[in-house]
C-alpha cells in the first residue's frame, strides 16, 4: 500500500496522448491543492515526427525523482533482450523509479503491468481507469454502446442493408432478412465489471434477461455491489441487481456451465490474465452451438482483449456457424495483420479497437485521478485498485 500525503518530495509525470493530456488549468489546481508537488506533462505524441513514443523514449532526467505515474504501460527498469532477424539487442533500463509508489492506469486493463518487476512491490499501488468507461461523464458509456450497437447492427441487418447503397436495390431486398427486437432475449455477460454492468443497465432498458459471469462466488447481496469501482449515479449497476442469475468459477467447466444457458447475445468483458487467456476455445464453442441446436445461434461480442478467445477456434465458430456472428474490437494478434483469414471469415466485424474512445476521456481520466490523489493524501482506500494476485 502505498504511503500516504502528497508533498515537496513527489513528483507526478502524465504520459498520455493528446487528447487526454491535462491543460494548464488542470495542473495549477493540482499544485496549488498540493504545495511543493511537481508536475510533470508528456505527450505520447513525438514533437519532431507527430509519431507515437513509446514510455521507454522518455529523456532520462524526465524519470527523476518520479513518485507518482499515469501511464498506459510501465517503463523498462531491467535490462532485457530481445531478437529480431536472429540478431540479439540489450536494450538498458530505462528507469529504475526506485521512488514510485502510485501508478494510475489510463485503462481498464492492467495487463502491461501484470508481468513488470515492480508490481509485486508492496509499497506501490496500481489503480486502473475502470469504471471511466462506464460512467457518463467522463469515460465509458462508450464501450457499453458499442456493444449494444454492434448486437443491434447485426440484428437489424444493418451492414446487409448498407450493401445495397452502391446499386441502390435496397428495396428490392428488403424482407431478404427479418430483423429482430432484443424483447426476450438473454445477454450473458463474461466479467461483471464496472463495464459489463454499464452494458447490463442498457440491455435490461431493451427487454434482455442478463446473467452475469464472475471469477467469485457472489452469492449475496452485499457481495454483488461493487463500492470499489469508479461510478456516477444512474450508470452501471453498483448493486449488482439486474442479472436474473449469477454464474462464477475459474474452471473451464464453469465457463461451459454458464455458456450453456441459452445465450443469444454473449458479451466478452473479462480482464486478461493467466486464467482468463483463450478461456474461450473449441469446447466452449461447441457448448455454445449446442445451447442453441434449435434456435439462432449466439452472437459474440468481444470488447475485453483479444487473447481471452482463441483464434482458430473462432474462427472455426464462425465458418461452421457454431456461433451466428461476431464482434470485435479487438483481436488477437492485434493490429490484426491485413493478410489475416478472420478478415475474410463470414459474419464477422472487426473494429481496430476504438470502443474506449470518447470526447469525455479528459474529464473521466482526471477525474478519477483526482479522486485518488485526495484519497492517497489524506489516507483512504483508493478506488480501482488492482489486486495484484487476481492481476485486476
Amino acid at each position: 500500500m502505498a504511503t500516504a500525503g502528497i508533498g515537496p518530495e513527489d513528483t507526478l509525470l502524465l504520459f498520455l496522448p493528446d487528447r487526454t493530456l491535462p491543460d494548464a488549468a488542470w495542473v495549477d489546481r493540482i499544485k496549488a491543492a498540493y504545495p511543493g508537488l511537481t508536475v510533470r506533462v508528456e505527450s505520447q505524441t513525438d514533437p519532431a515526427t507527430g509519431q507515437t513514443r513509446d514510455v521507454n523514449s522518455l529523456p532520462a532526467d524526465v524519470w527523476d525523482g518520479v513518485t507518482l505515474l499515469v501511464a498506459h504501460g510501465p517503463p523498462r527498469t531491467t535490462e532485457q533482450k530481445v531478437f529480431s532477424y536472429a540478431v540479439e539487442t540489450t536494450l538498458k533500463p530505462t528507469t529504475t523509479l526506485p521512488g514510485l509508489r502510485f501508478v494510475q492506469v489510463p485503462s481498464a486493463g492492467a495487463d502491461r503491468w501484470i508481468a513488470h518487476e515492480t508490481l509485486q512491490r508492496p509499497d506501490l499501488t496500481i489503480c486502473t481507469g475502470n469504471g471511466t468507461h462506464a460512467r457518463p461523464a467522463p469515460s465509458r458509456p462508450q464501450i457499453a454502446e458499442w456493444v449494444i450497437g454492434a448486437w443491434l447492427m447485426a440484428r437489424h441487418h444493418f451492414l446487409s442493408i448498407a450493401g445495397h447503397k452502391a446499386t441502390g436495390d435496397a428495396w428490392q431486398h428488403r424482407m431478404d432478412r427479418m430483423g429482430e427486437d432484443s424483447t426476450n432475449t438473454r445477454i450473458g455477460i463474461l466479467g461483471y465489471g464496472a463495464i459489463g454492468r454499464q452494458v447490463a443497465r442498457l440491455a435490461t432498458a431493451l427487454g434482455m434477461e442478463v446473467y452475469a459471469y464472475t471469477r467469485s462466488e457472489r452469492a449475496t447481496p452485499a457481495s454483488r455491489a461493487d463500492p470499489d469501482t469508479y461510478c456516477v449515479p444512474g450508470t452501471g449497476d453498483p448493486e449488482g441487481r439486474l442479472p436474473a442469475q449469477w454464474f462464477h468459477g475459474t474452471r473451464a467447466d464453469d465457463v461451459s456451465r454458464f455458456l450453456a444457458r441459452d445465450l443469444d447475445l454473449l458479451v466478452v468483458a473479462t480482464p486478461l490474465t493467466a486464467d482468463t487467456a483463450k478461456l474461450l476455445g473449441p469446447d466452449q464453442f461447441a457448448v455454445l452451438d449446442a445451447s442453441r441446436a434449435a434456435k439462432p445461434k449466439t452472437y459474440l461480442v468481444n470488447i475485453a482483449r483479444g487473447q481471452v478467445v482463441d483464434t482458430d477456434a473462432l474462427l472455426h465458430a464462425l465458418r461452421t456457424k457454431q456461433i451466428a456472428g461476431a464482434a470485435l474490437d479487438v483481436t488477437d494478434p492485434e493490429p490484426l495483420p491485413a493478410s489475416h483469414p478472420l478478415w475474410k471469415a463470414p459474419d464477422v466485424f472487426i473494429a481496430p479497437h476504438v470502443s474506449w474512445q470518447s470526447h469525455h476521456m479528459r474529464e473521466r481520466l482526471l477525474g478519477v485521478l483526482e479522486l485518488n490523489l485526495q484519497r492517497l493524501h489524506a489516507g483512504r482506500p483508493l478506488v480501482n485498485v488492482l489486486h495484484k494476485a487476481l492481476h485486476y
